[in-house]
């Protein structure tokens, strides 16, 4: 048998090693920024680009594509390599994909602050930098597919399986939620509309926790934690059963995150009855990962690889535990908008895809560096009080969830809300968002402890270099079966058919889902009061987008007595037609916003902007003192309505050639009903007295543009006359 040496490609390996510790302290920071907000709301007054709105996704984004993503590249450049016993296929291919994604985490890290966004979870990033993920993650794909057809390994390993289903998936996720048409060079409007979007969003949103947060960390712990422990995994069956299941079922669960919202019943049972089913193939591969350490408990006590390893399987479990539970209807009209949520996704985060991804570094720096760990006590800290942190920032959440819950449901006697006042939640809940502070500071200095080690470590080492290797050349074989080989063992030497078996598997439950809900119109039921956005309503909604406000602010009512009592009738399906793209929101920070129009004056409006602190007493809304002074764009107005009537929105050519005139005069009306107001009325012409040449007038500012927009919200329909106006379309 012919025997082959070749070399294993440790520095691309190292290259995404340095950038998961790099980019993991940056979106780490950022999150602990946001946490500082809450306590201290004006803490970045008056900057525009530091704003609670525009750096949150900042930290989603990084967080989840900086550090998770680039751990999964050197886990995956790791593993791979030697599980297939050979050199990725291209070098070239490899590092275009480094330096491609680190440039696409440099261009969110600039653009998201910048208030370049599509608003929608997880996939804030504008069109230009949707195609550099795309093609990047084509050319990871291509290279992993090229590396498996020429490996000398017959049979694919698990992992390879989850490597593959996650490259097919995420492809697919990421090019039909990122369909929009390009108003400009960084501004886009969503292809889909309200309810269809809401729908591809969190198909999209909860298969990217499942496809990029979940099945490449599932193939890393394969290989990882039987490695680290020296143990065979522990069902290979099992790992069958966990690997299809767990594909085929979790793209039909993103609805859930739509429950008792306007999307059809039959598409929220569909998510519910699936998540539901999903408990048992997470569950599954939990189990399979933690008794693979059968046998093995002393050296989990002592190795601290192995310790990560074991918080983190455990975190998976409790977090996949959770998820279901939280599907069913009367647990998520408890938890959602809540705190409770942030808790669930940061176990998740911080215990499972952390975790797992410290325990990794700890084991291929070593190997790659070719010396031993610096100090396996400075671990062994790390891992207590990154530990200790996970506690400290979960508990807090889960009971500033239910009190949140709990407060905003309670009713008195009389039929009145007990806890009338948003405010009082937010109140109530401030020394649990304190412990949360607290808790992620002392995961970050955990992190911190890692780096130093990691350092130290490096220092000691060698040089990364090529690793020499050897393995017998792969034979030809006969294609049919075996005497005694498995149907899928035929199918691990056999990767375009898996590849095809997985891409299959993922897209049944997505097309059975999405196309009815896009093709058949009567599943969104129209209101022939509803009509488009007037063109100064348009650009307010765009500073919405751009300033993140539905990162705090729903427009969901939903069917509850509480909430309608609170906010008004409950949201319909037919008031989102034109909502490009839609913003339901996910967390309710402060109150639900879709029936906020006519509620309260203009003034009231541009006082709360401008300093939030002054008509809500206790608030911890930061204040948006640019909205007051920055002058309303609206050179692209006219191009922003052309795009929207090509996604079906009814402009006619005579709204689209009126539209300067018509945001003149609605600018003009909303100055008047501010000059209501003495003491706006006194400082705005001592604004235009000492303003000279730079004065702007209030019309054609942003703030009058924004509340243009917020008074128009759930305004369209009143609910004396809503069955004469819904209208079931042909």
């Amino acid at each position: 048998m012919e025997v082959q040496q070749f070399y294993y490609d440790n520095k691309i390996v190292k290259k995404f090693l340095m950038a998961t510790m790099l980019w993991g302290v940056v979106g780490m920071l950022v999150g602990l920024l946001l946490a500082f907000l809450f306590l201290f709301p004006n803490l970045t007054d008056g900057i525009s680009w530091l704003s609670f709105g525009r750096i949150r996704p900042l930290h989603t984004n990084a967080v989840i594509f900086a550090f998770v993503g680039n751990a999964i590249f050197a886990g995956v450049y790791y593993s791979t390599q030697r599980l297939l016993k050979t050199r990725m296929a291209s070098d070239v291919l490899s590092n275009i994909n480094f330096w491609g994604w680190q440039l696409i985490i440099v261009a969110a890290a600039i653009s998201l602050p910048l208030g370049y966004t599509s608003s929608k979870e997880y996939a804030e990033l504008e069109w230009p930098i949707d195609i550099a993920i795309a093609l990047i993650w084509v050319v990871f794909g291509w290279n992993l597919i090229a590396t498996i057809l020429k490996r000398r390994q017959r049979h694919l390993y698990v992992a390879i399986w989850f490597y593959i289903a996650t490259f097919v998936t995420v492809a697919v996720l990421h090019i039909f939620n990122s369909l929009e048409l390009p108003v400009s060079g960084m501004k886009s409007y969503s292809v889909y509309a309200g309810v269809q979007d809401a729908l591809v969003q969190w198909w999209y949103g909860h298969n990217a926790v499942a496809f990029f947060l979940t099945t490449p960390f599932l193939g890393l712990m394969y290989y990882f934690v039987p490695k680290a422990a020296d143990r065979p995994i522990y069902s290979y069956r099992l790992s069958i059963v966990h690997f299809w299941s767990l594909i085929f079922i979790y793209i039909w669960a993103g609805p859930h995150h739509l429950l008792y919202t306007a999307l059809p019943e039959w598409a929220q049972n569909l998510g519910v009855a699936f998540s539901v089913m999903l408990l048992m193939p997470s569950w599954g591969g939990m189990i399979n990962g933690l008794l693979t350490l059968r046998g093995a408990w002393d050296k989990v006590r002592t190795d601290p690889v192995l310790k990560f390893m074991v918080v983190a399987i455990t975190g998976y479990g409790m977090a996949t535990f959770e998820g279901p539970m939280l599907s069913l209807k009367n647990v998520n009209a408890i938890a959602h908008y809540t705190d409770w949520i942030i808790a669930h996704v940061h176990v998740g985060a911080l215990a499972w895809n952390g975790f797992l991804t410290f325990g990794m570094v700890y084991f291929l720096v070593p190997r790659l560096f070719k010396t031993k760990l610096y100090s396996n006590k400075l671990a062994n800290l790390h891992f207590w009080i990154g530990t200790l942190g996970i506690i400290m920032y979960a508990l807090p959440m889960y009971v500033a969830g239910f009190t949140q819950a709990s407060m905003w449901k309670q009713f008195n006697p009389d039929g009145t809300l007990v806890y009338g006042n948003f405010l009082e939640t937010v109140t109530e809940i401030m020394p649990m968002y304190w412990m949360r502070a607290i808790g992620g500071s002392l995961y970050i200095i955990g992190v911190f402890v890692m780096i130093y080690n990691v350092v130290v470590t490096m220092k000691r080492g060698s040089e990364v270099t090529d690793e020499l290797a050897e393995a017998a050349a792969l034979q030809k074989v006969s294609k049919k079966r075996a005497a005694g080989e498995g149907w899928h063992e035929v199918l691990e030497r056999k990767p375009i058919q898996l590849t095809i078996g997985a891409t299959i598997a993922i897209l049944i439950g997505g097309i059975i889902q999405i196309v009815p809900t896009i093709m058949v119109k009567s599943n969104i039921p129209t209101i022939s009061s509803v009509k488009p956005y007037t063109p100064l309503e348009l650009e307010g909604r765009d500073i919405y987008i751009r300033e993140g406000c539905v990162g705090c602010h729903s427009q969901m009512v939903r069917p509850f007595r509480d909430e309608v009592e609170r906010y008004g009738d409950y949201s319909k399906a037919g008031e989102y037609v034109y909502d490009h793209p839609f913003l339901w929101g996910s967390k309710r920070t402060g109150p639900d916003l879709h029936r906020v129009g006519a509620k309260y004056s203009d003034n009231w409006h541009l006082n709360h902007l401008y300093d939030p602190q002054s008509t809500s007493s206790g608030s911890i809304m930061p204040a948006y003192k640019w909205l007051v002074t920055n002058e309303l764009d609206k050179s692209e107005t006219e191009k922003k309505m052309k795009v929207m009537v090509s996604l079906g929105v009814p402009y006619t050519d005579a709204d689209i050639a009126n539209a300067q005139k018509s945001m003149a005069e609605q600018g003009e009306q909303i100055e008047k009903n501010l000059y209501s107001d003495p003491d706006f009325a006194n400082s705005y012409e001592n604004d235009k007295k000492n303003g000279g040449a730079s004065f702007v007038e209030m019309r054609n500012r942003e703030v009058v543009a924004i509340i243009a927009y917020l008074q128009r919200l759930g305004t369209d329909i009143k609910v004396k006359d809503l069955e004469e106006k819904v209208t079931q379309n042909e």
